[in-house]
């Protein structure tokens, strides 16, 4: 009788609360009416909403997980899963962003908070940052923190937005002499090889032995100034970014090497059999690197990268060990530049099936870090699409195409914001890739993804996953997950139907809000775009 009296006066106390508030009526007839798991979970969203309701929840004495983070924060590795602090699985969609030319700083390209703001709307929750090496370390040994308090700015920026960070060590072609970027002059050695043939990017990796004898040469760790190898020097820069941004909100995580070339030995990498001694010494780099990081930062995730012949098809010996340790791949098909896309519809599968084979026995995540690069609207969708049906993130190349001098077409081809200077909106943006860019997808996910999908043409978003956290245990009752509706993809609003949780978030938000509701094996939602 006790027990009745207290729902009485919980139910009623709740009636009272959210006469006046933003709760909406849908959730208000569901408190009054619905049963016990589904007043489990919207008792959850009281709490968020409405201050006082946390002392009736109380009365309940139910508890709960806790909600959504409100900014980006440190994630980490969870077996095949990236994590955030509540256990979450997180898949993160983003874009590519780097300076190619001096001061190598994103600011100066005009990226700023409408920049962020844009990103936002689109559902885009992550950026590939470039940073070049030769900017951070413009002589050896002394680090310009100048540049770092750069990135430093443009990285806490866009965590106010909600948006994490990926720090990416970018070189195309290693250094300027080369047609490229990257690397310092210092760290340039090409034995003396003729640097003649100017082939651009990427025919000189091809082409120009002096470009292939100083690759060689970085693998190799060949001694430079100070008697210090050239590749220990690259660790030690590592880490003393690692250190410095080590208290920096927002950081998904280093990718150490952005598209490494194995030299003199390009032909032999062909076939992976023939590559092991390349794929050593690549490794053996990215996990110096990846110890120097994480002797100052272990919470964080590095990302190694294998040739970038593995873009292709190719298959990679290389890896790194440790905890928080994830693989970072690409995805370009020659032909896809040509408009003929049919040609690399298997070839895109099987570099997405050597990635989830190379990672996932080592229990690593895979992260497809680019894409793209071009307006075709086929491949942008079928590549997308493959990261999806595998249930990595990705992230588009590029942003903005404004100073990148080694692509493989104009800037505009590539770009989503032809000038960041200017307001992202209008004759400004690419309307036909955000189309196929900008889609639904999940956020984070309490529970592991089974398996999700976006149907572009008809505005259905299908998801279903397990309640039991990658860590091994039953996501509790509440337990949020958050779904991206970006406003692009549903402008009149959406319908969700939900199978063993409750939608807590406001009609038609651009981030869906499912609590868990009791506690069910799995949970599906489908989304679909009112007309």
């Amino acid at each position: 009788m006790a027990w009745a009296f207290a729902v009485f006066m919980v139910v009623g106390g709740i009636a009272g609360l959210i006469k006046g508030t933003a709760v909406t009526r849908e959730i208000k007839q569901k408190l009054l009416q619905g049963n016990q798991s589904e007043k489990v979970a919207l008792c959850h969203v009281s709490i968020r909403r409405i201050v006082l309701a946390l002392a009736v929840c109380g009365l309940v004495a139910v508890t709960f997980a806790a909600g959504p983070v409100a900014a980006a924060s440190r994630m980490q590795t969870q077996g095949r899963w990236i994590v955030d602090d509540q256990g979450r699985v997180v898949l993160p969609v983003g874009v590519n962003l780097v300076n190619k030319v001096a001061p190598y700083t994103v600011d100066a390209l005009g990226f700023d908070e409408d920049d962020a703001q844009f990103l936002k709307d689109e559902g885009f929750t992550s950026v590939r940052l470039g940073v070049i090496w030769k900017e951070i370390e413009p002589l050896p040994g002394q680090y310009n923190t100048e540049y770092l308090d750069s990135i430093k700015q443009t990285i806490e920026l866009l965590n106010s937005y909600g948006i994490t960070t990926m720090v990416d060590q970018h070189q195309d072609m290693l250094n300027e002499q080369f047609q490229g970027q990257g690397f310092p002059d210092w760290a340039i050695y090409t034995d003396g090889w003729p640097n003649i043939i100017k082939a651009g990017f990427p025919g000189n990796q091809f082409v120009n032995t002096a470009l292939q004898h100083a690759y060689d040469n970085f693998h190799a760790n060949k001694t430079g100034p100070s008697g210090i190898g050239i590749a220990n020097r690259f660790a030690s820069m590592w880490g003393f970014v690692a250190g410095y941004l080590k208290d920096t909100e927002g950081i998904i995580g280093y990718d150490l090497y952005n598209e490494p070339w194995p030299g003199t030995s390009w032909v032999s990498c062909l076939t992976t059999a023939f590559c092991t001694g390349p794929d050593g010494k690549l490794a053996g780099i990215q996990q110096k690197a990846t110890d120097k990081i994480h002797a100052v930062d272990p919470r964080v995730i590095v990302f190694y990268e294998p040739y970038s012949l593995f873009n292709q098809g190719t298959q990679t010996n290389v890896k790194t060990t440790g905890a928080n340790t994830a693989f970072s791949f690409h995805v370009y098909c020659p032909s896809q530049f040509n408009g003929n896309y049919w040609a690399c519809v298997d070839q895109d599968k099987r570099v997405f099936a050597n990635a989830d084979n190379h990672a996932t026995p080592k229990n690593q995540p895979a992260l497809l870090t680019e894409f793209g690069a071009l307006k075709d609207s086929q491949v942008l969708r079928a590549q997308s699409d493959l990261a999806m049906s595998r249930k990595m993130g990705w992230y588009y190349w590029s942003y903005t195409g404004k100073n990148d001098i080694t692509t493989s077409g104009p800037g505009e081809q590539e770009a989503l914001v032809f000038d960041p200077a200017e307001e992202p909106s209008g004759d400004n943006i690419d309307d036909g890739k955000l189309a196929q860019l900008v889609v639904m997808h999940p956020n984070a996910v309490a529970g592991t993804p089974a398996s999700y999908a976006y149907n572009r043409d008809t505005g259905v978003f299908t998801m279903t996953w397990s309640t039991m956290l990658p860590k091994g245990t039953r996501a509790s009752n509440g337990a949020v997950t958050e779904i991206a509706v970006p406003t692009r993809t549903a402008p009149n609003g959406y319908t969700v139907e939900v199978t063993g949780g409750i939608v807590i978030s406001a009609p038609d938000a651009p981030v869906l809000d499912i609590a868990q509701a009791g506690t069910p094996s799995q949970v599906t939602v489908k989304v679909t775009r009112a007309y």
